[in-house]
């Protein structure tokens, strides 16, 4: 009850060859009597979309349709098998749905042998049908062979249960697990795979030229590309075509009669793409082994039962929250805001705030926990807790706790959905039905098992959602999302977009992007061409390979990468830290990787030191002078001095006076005579290979019309893309639309310590303003040096006072943002730049990935390399006089991705190169103060808001939203 239910994939047969969308069929629902909980929980079958849904609705079903309803579940079992727990003996009902006709599925359902098929299922016109029926009757003789052992067996189901061709990892699989059991059975095996030939959706690509609309042959062409599976192929021919698949439809007949359907098959694929590989990624967080061996079972054998004892021994273990909630951010990742709610309504207009899950379904699904409850007990997978009538005792807290539970609020520090522990024994205390606890049950002790933690930061304070949000419709709609619900196709990512539209009238406030899942067991997507870490199947914990999202919607050209031996601790002053553990040495923030200790280096001032010591403390590195006498270094990053360039490692030879981007990388005519020499700034993490300033482009004959990137150049005009600029023979000033803010030339310094031409220019280079004019101070490291570099330079003025703003590292002026300071490891990022053809690493390419974390268009990302070789991240607003609730939703923002970090949280750290980011600390603006101590804290939040006024000095920025 009290723990949300967060539930590991439904079995693969479900999730590929009866999808959410179509899960179950509504004919079913007919056998629960009209407006009964029975009734509307099977309705809701056929709205879920997502798979952990399904399966969390059917796990429970049984509460709200007793197994009595023999001719419900009879039905349901015929649509979903496996789902029922009665077992049948034909193979073929679990093809049912492929039939094309009604009349033949009704028949397949009622059918108990292939003979019983009669006129209703004709062969021509429903070979898939047969096709499957042929398939799991062969996978159910080949499989008989395997006999007691249980791995052989589930390995060679494995086989016959997917609805692709068989790939090599699952023939080797076989071919490893049965050789020493059953001959027979490899032989069996072989035959059947053989009788399927590799092949790819796109060799059906003949088909689409069938089709009798251009629109359907072009849409025909780009799905055979992109997708994967068959039903997902077909459900969008479908949708796009506009038909039903008939066997007269000359493009339909091609594809039904073809003795090769455009079945999702492969071309000796990586296993990756037949895992859950985002999964995969939480398993080496696990406490016990038995838990790390069932979420790695989970995560490469669909089909699998484990999930089934992983609920119960793992899902509410203490022990493993961490493994738990990471579980949790790949199937439903925390997103700000929430919505549209119809039962759920406290939890609407709070846009502020991180839930899982705030959707249609669960809300209808909190509804329809409360009606299960109010039978008296509530049924968890390992007790049952007797509780008095909900209705009448407590009736609004139980509300809460339902939607909560569905709703699944998230905070930043542990991200679990857990009701507090307070709130657990009170409502316990109330309404639990003692007379009917088991001997040595207490409210204490339940709740002990179910909500251990009471920290208001790390669980779900019910009195929040007793009430509604105090935030009007006109407030809320200050800070939107527009990818919360997600409006794009299963196969696509949303992005907002921030690059605005040269077409305002049709412009879209987000894009979506065609992706890959990390696996076809997986519902986590990333963009196309983003490169991949994704663990391997074979190697022990700590081994990766790097893949790339193709075009043909899975991960390719895997190539593993040395391994981290994750077991070999680090020995610092006499004591052992694990691998993964942060932790500080004086002022230095280090992080133990593989046996190495990575620390910033951070110049320390002791509290024994003198006051001598302390009056000529700098802060920066090696206590250089805070001159600033700028000189630009090899990695493309301006040091303010060379003594600060020679301290964190640069050779003479290595750096020359003056700022890089004052600087013409173009001068010397680097590029050939055919080629144009563009300028391109960058801050290089990798020092693997030269981190050139410049780019030598090809003179192109034509652009892509296709590609909007919008640029400005030096006269104020907008093109669509850099390439159109480069064809009109323009210079370019910034990427993005112009602004008239930038018309003139207002010369600003950067946080980087670069001065730019406008503040426009330093914006799409990625970086925060610090103060107008051109940089001529270095700020400080440490909050313990004095600011006399600084003294010279006029700030930007705060307003409201009471703003308690940061100031970045390095930096001479405060600003109310949020400021993340990144620890990260260079070994790593060296290994990245050598996957991909010694191109360097960039401080822009993380910040790209950072960005895509943030789902706010009010908020930002900016950021640089520090003189200490951090990563300094920036989330601030992009307006320049932004709203307290913007601000608010900034913060949120900046505490989201600071948590990623920290809990190596695979929705971030799957990504190249950002799985290099090892650990964060974060430092927000706050506002003092004034009210009465005796305020609430309800009443105290809600004048926080009210009261912040918040002016980030920046303009406008250039990125449109």
């Amino acid at each position: 009850m009290f723990v949300c239910l967060q539930i590991f994939a439904f079995l693969f047969a479900v999730n590929f060859l009866f999808p959410p969308l179509r899960a179950q069929d509504p004919s079913c629902c007919h056998h629960a009597a009209q407006f009964s909980p029975c009734k509307e929980a099977c309705d809701q079958l056929a709205t879920i979309k997502s798979e952990s849904r399904l399966k969390h609705l059917l796990q429970r079903l049984p509460g709200y349709c007793p197994e009595s309803m023999n001719e419900l579940w009879v039905c349901i079992n015929s649509t979903l098998p496996g789902v029922s727990r009665k077992v049948d003996s034909w193979v073929g009902l679990g093809c049912c749905e492929l039939a094309i006709s009604s009349e033949c599925r009704r028949e397949c359902r009622q059918a108990s042998s292939r003979n019983d098929l009669t006129k209703g299922c004709k062969k021509v016109t429903e070979s898939p049908l047969y096709s499957c029926i042929t398939k799991n009757e062969m996978g159910s003789t080949c499989c008989s062979y395997a006999g007691r052992h249980t791995t052989c067996r589930e390995y060679c189901q494995a086989i016959f249960r997917t609805d692709s061709t068989p790939t090599v990892s699952q023939i080797s699989a076989v071919t490893e697990y049965c050789q020493s059991h059953s001959p027979q059975l490899l032989s069996c095996v072989s035959n059947f795979t053989k009788s399927y030939p590799i092949r790819s959706p796109i060799d059906s690509l003949y088909c689409c030229d069938r089709a009798e609309a251009t629109h359907c042959q072009v849409a025909c062409r780009r799905i055979l590309r992109t997708l994967s599976t068959e039903h997902e192929i077909m459900e969008a021919l479908i949708d796009e075509c506009g038909s039903q698949p008939l066997p007269q439809d000359p493009m339909w007949q091609c594809f039904l009669g073809s003795a090769h359907p455009p079945f999702p098959t492969e071309k000796e694929v990586p296993h990756p793409t037949k895992m859950d590989c985002a999964k995969l990624h939480c398993c080496s967080k696990a406490n016990t082994s038995l838990c790390r061996d069932m979420c790695q079972e989970i995560s490469t054998n669909w089909g699998s039962q484990t999930w089934q004892d992983f609920d119960q021994l793992c899902e509410y273990n203490p022990r493993e929250a961490e493994l738990v909630t990471c579980l949790a951010d790949v199937r439903e990742p925390c997103q700000l805001g929430c919505k549209d709610l119809t039962y759920c309504t406290n939890f609407n207009n709070r846009p502020t705030e991180l839930f899982r899950s705030c959707n249609v379904q669960s809300d209808q699904g909190a509804m329809n926990d409360i009606k299960l409850w109010s039978n008296g007990t509530i049924k968890m997978p390992f007790m049952n807790i007797p509780v008095l009538d909900i209705r009448k005792c407590l009736p609004d807290t139980w509300k809460a706790v339902a939607c909560s539970l569905q709703i699944k609020p998230c905070h930043s520090k542990s991200r679990g959905s857990v009701i507090c522990k307070s709130d657990c024994v009170e409502i316990l205390s109330q309404c639990g039905d003692r007379k009917r606890f088991h001997e040595g049950q207490t409210p204490e002790r339940i709740c002990e098992l179910l909500s251990p933690i009471d920290d208001p930061e790390r669980c779900i304070p019910l009195h929040r959602y007793l009430t509604p949000s105090s935030l009007g419709n006109s407030i809320v709609e200050e800070v939107t999302h527009p990818c919360n619900p997600n409006p794009c196709p299963s196969s696509h990512v949303c992005q907002v977009n921030r690059k605005g539209c040269l077409d305002d009238f049709n412009c879209q406030a987000f894009l979506c992007v065609p992706g890959c899942k990390l696996g076809e067991a997986s519902d986590f997507l990333v963009q196309q061409d983003a490169r991949i870490q994704v663990p391997t199947f074979t190697g022990p914990a700590g081994c990766y390979e790097v893949c790339t999202c193709g075009a043909s919607g899975r991960l390719e050209n895997c190539v593993e990468i040395p391994c981290v031996d994750i077991s070999k601790p680090c020995v610092v002053g006499g004591q052992k830290k694990n691998h993964g553990t942060s932790f500080r040495l004086d002022c230095d923030s280090c992080f133990c990787f593989g046996g190495e200790t990575i620390c910033t280096d951070r110049e320390c001032l002791s509290i024994e030191s003198s006051n001598q010591d302390r009056q000529h403390f700098s802060g920066l590195p090696c206590n250089c002078p805070d001159h600033f006498i700028p000189v630009c270094a090899s990695n493309g990053r301006t040091y303010p001095s060379a003594c600060v360039a020679r301290c964190v490692g640069f050779k003479d030879h290595q750096f020359a006076f003056g700022q890089c981007r004052l600087t013409n990388p173009c001068a010397s005519k680097p590029c050939q005579r055919n080629q144009r020499c563009i300028p391109k700034y960058r801050v290089c993490l990798s020092d693997s290979s030269d981190c050139l300033q410049y780019e030598c482009v090809g003179r192109q004959l034509a652009c892509d019309k296709n590609h909007v990137d919008p640029v400005c150049d030096t006269d104020g005009l907008i093109h669509a893309s850099l390439c159109q600029l480069q064809q009109a023979g323009k210079t370019l000033a910034y990427m993005g639309h112009c602004q008239d803010a930038c018309k003139t030339r207002q010369q600003v310094c950067g946080h980087n310590g670069e001065t730019y031409n406008t503040p426009c220019d330093a914006y799409s280079d990625g970086v925060g303003v610090d103060y107008e004019g051109h940089c001529q101070a270095v700020g400080a490291m440490s909050e313990m040096a004095s600011d006399s570099a600084c003294a010279l330079i006029s700030c930007p003025r705060l307003s409201p006072p009471g703003c308690q703003p940061v100031t970045p590292p390095g930096a001479c002026c405060p600003m109310c943002a949020s400021a993340l300071q990144v620890l990260w490891n260079k070994d790593q990022i060296n290994t990245f730049s050598k996957l991909n053809k010694e191109q360097p690493v960039t401080v822009h390419d993380v910040l790209q990935i950072l960005r895509l974390h943030v789902s706010v268009p009010q908020c930002d990302v900016f950021g640089y390399l520090s003189m200490d070789q951090q990563l300094v991240v920036l989330i601030s607003p992009v307006h320049h006089q932004p709203t307290p609730l913007q601000m608010e939703a900034c913060s949120k923002e900046a505490e989201k991705i600071d948590s990623l970090i920290n809990f190596a949280s695979p929705t971030l750290v799957s990504h190249i190169p950002a799985s290099a980011l090892l650990a964060s600390e974060t430092k927000m603006s706050s506002i003092r103060s004034s009210g009465s101590t005796q305020m609430s804290p309800q009443k105290a939040a809600v004048c926080l808001i009210l009261s912040v006024v918040v002016v980030v000095v920046q303009l406008e920025i250039l990125l449109v939203v």
